[in-house]
């Protein structure tokens, strides 16, 4: 399968385990640079969300990525990885005041996705220039909670509104220096995209000061073989023509910007996990292994895919088996999947494992999150330690919790 001996990773550090490998990402980081060659400025700042690991954000910053964060917790992420505050951008959603003046005062790009808080925020600070993030009302992403550019949409200021924030930039002489839009997550359709590209680059025309365009991201990587992605390079050589004519018709070179996550990272992430029990019933054979969607929850969440194949026993006879959980509810990984036979003690290992996967574990049932080990420059390195017990328990504090019953009674 690879040059990565997963299976020693996974005795060495224990399962359940992730383990990314430093190369994949880095391939990933060219690949997507060479698509827009012809640009003369692109920018692209990794989505801290996919995966925040801080050891994954020196890396891809290593790169030449900024960080494209969403709370102001990954700000200081980014901050404490070495990143510098003027490369990296904030764009949350319905947060407070505080958080975005929070976020002002570290120095960062702000992103604006509410009518109000731009009002607000310009009454406040006009002399700190902000980016605003359109809705373009572009239906686009794989899955209805990954598609977030349509009209029902909680993010970004509808397309519509524009004058109104031009009547608020007016009012406030405040400084609109970047526009952007994310419309979802697992693009096919390069036209659907750049159809939404040309409500942005009409939108663009309305401010005279920008510095740069950001197209959020959302490109599609294969799950499986043979598996349909985003053309990447297709689509990289069209939006750069359009990009860089928009920038003569507007008279001056922008920067193009994007924000990947899940393109640099799924592909680069494995995770590793343990057989406890296989377990036939009346109509299907369960693979229940140590882990449950409190380590990985897209399957559960979005119906995601994530190819599994049995590392104790890759040539072994294929058989059908359902890949489920140890959580207290139904948690199945993969229904009826043909994967090599499987034994109790077997180690199986989840491709595309890299993005929202640990950044979305929890300690549902009072499990403990995994390790994290990077794999880089031919070594195993581990940037982040299993949990104990102790981690579970810390910041909890203890109180008397014996009950008054007299004074309950007269309550």
């Amino acid at each position: 399968m690879s040059h990565i001996p997963y299976s020693d990773i996974a005795k060495q550090y224990g399962a359940p385990v992730y383990i990314y490998d430093a190369q994949s990402i880095a391939s990933q980081f060219d690949r997507l640079k060479s698509a827009f060659i012809s640009v003369k400025n692109l920018k692209l700042h990794y989505a801290v969300k996919a995966n925040s690991n801080l050891s994954i954000l020196r890396l891809i910053h290593g790169l030449g990525a900024g960080l494209d964060t969403v709370s102001i917790e990954e700000v200081k992420l980014g901050l404490l990885a070495g990143v510098p505050a003027d490369q990296i951008i904030y764009t949350p959603n319905g947060v407070s005041i505080e958080e975005l003046e929070e976020a002002r005062s570290l120095g960062v790009q702000i992103n604006i996705d509410n009518l109000s808080v731009l009002e607000l925020f310009g009454q406040r600070f006009p002399d700190t220039p902000v980016c605003v993030r359109i809705n373009p009302h572009v239906m686009a992403g794989g899955n209805s909670n990954i598609s977030v550019g349509h009209i029902d949409s909680k993010f970004g200021i509808s397309i519509h509104q524009v004058p109104h924030i031009k009547r608020i930039v007016d009012l406030t002489g405040m400084h609109i220096n970047g526009i952007h839009m994310h419309t979802g997550s697992d693009i096919l359709d390069i036209d659907v995209f750049l159809y939404a590209a040309e409500i942005l680059f009409d939108a663009a025309k309305s401010f005279d000061n920008l510095e740069f365009i950001d197209f959020g991201s959302g490109f599609k990587v294969p799950y499986k073989k043979d598996d349909i992605e985003t053309p990447i390079e297709e689509f990289g050589q069209k939006l750069s023509e359009r990009f860089n004519s928009f920038c003569k018709s507007y008279g001056k070179e922008l920067t193009l910007s994007f924000e990947p996550g899940k393109f640099l990272i799924s592909q680069a992430g494995k995770f590793v996990a343990k057989v406890n029990v296989v377990k036939q019933t009346t109509s299907t054979v369960f693979a229940g292994v140590d882990s449950g969607f409190n380590h990985l929850m897209r399957p559960m969440l979005y119906g995601a895919y994530h190819e599994i194949e049995n590392l104790s026993n890759p040539d072994g006879k294929p058989r059908f088996y359902s890949v489920v959980g140890y959580i207290c509810e139904t948690d199945t990984f993969g229904s009826n999947r043909r994967i090599s036979e499987i034994n109790e003690g077997d180690l199986l290992v989840f491709h595309n494992a890299g993005a929202y996967c640990f950044s979305m574990a929890s300690n549902y049932n009072s499990r403990l999150r995994p390790a994290e080990v990077l794999w880089i420059n031919g070594k195993a390195e581990l940037i982040r330690e299993r949990e104990t017990f102790e981690d579970l328990t810390k910041g909890q504090i203890e109180v008397n919790v014996t009950l008054d019953t007299q004074l309950a009674a007269e309550v």
